[in-house]
């Protein structure tokens, strides 16, 4: 089965499409949360992941919108934001993120999806081989699909020991016996330097993950943001990256 893993898209549909036109044929796509916040296209971004069918789990963007307490973490331009997405999404985008669990396993698979963590599915950022190790304890498969961070990174259980590496675009892991944390890295927001979309693709028959990057019209979704009203300072950084 070939899985296209998303996360972090932030309502920038024009990264999401772009994503989506890079696939080509795949079984399903899965989604690690913060469908909205930030961007300009909150509703639509939700109504094309409906369209394809895709599963996944809440973010903590996700939360805020919905009326939840992570609105209360958040910075001001973060805020504003999520306080705009909120006035601009329709029932039926309320309905699907209000409907979405904080992890599941697909079915006959050995993956878990949280936006955050095992221990913290909406607002741990686990970036570090200490937040790996804690987390190893409560992971019940024995992959784990995490976003929240905009970073793609992989955590291995090696020895005893936990590795960190870095995913670079076509970096390819072969998914052995040892756990694992795969981050596909942001689809609409990345922050590794790199200002192109970031995304993952699993093939469970063959045991492999390969993470992938596309470019897309950022100044298009920068002069979206703008002409809502949005944080300049937030449309400014889609172009850095950062």
């Amino acid at each position: 089965m070939l899985v296209a893993v998303l996360s972090d898209i932030h309502s920038n549909l024009k990264a999401l499409d772009a994503v989506l036109g890079s696939l080509g044929t795949v079984d399903a796509v899965w989604h690690l949360g913060d469908l909205v916040g930030y961007g300009p296209e909150p509703a639509a971004v939700v109504e094309r992941l409906r369209q394809v069918g895709s599963i996944g789990v809440l973010g903590n963007h996700d939360d805020a919108i919905c009326g939840g307490e992570s609105i209360e973490g958040f910075n001001p331009d973060a805020r504003i934001a999520a306080e705009w997405t909120r006035s601009h999404v329709d029932a039926a985008t309320l309905a699907y993120l209000e409907a979405l669990p904080e992890q599941v396993t697909p079915e006959g698979t050995d993956f878990t999806l949280v936006h955050g963590s095992p221990r913290e599915p909406i607002w741990e950022y686990l970036d570090s081989r200490f937040a790996a190790r804690e987390n190893l304890a409560v992971l019940g498969s024995r992959y784990c699909l995490i976003g929240h961070t905009h970073v793609p990174m992989i955590f291995r259980e090696n020895g005893g020991h936990i590795e960190a590496i870095a995913a670079d675009p076509e970096s390819r892991l072969e998914l052995d016996e040892r756990r694992a944390f795969l981050n596909p890295g942001s689809v609409g927001q990345p922050r590794d330097g790199d200002p192109t979309a970031s995304y993952l693709i699993l093939d469970t028959t063959a045991g492999r993950a390969t993470w992938q990057r596309v470019a897309y019209d950022i100044g298009a979704t920068q002069k979206a943001m703008l002409a809502a009203g949005l944080p300049s300072r937030l449309a400014r950084r889609l172009s850095l990256g950062r």
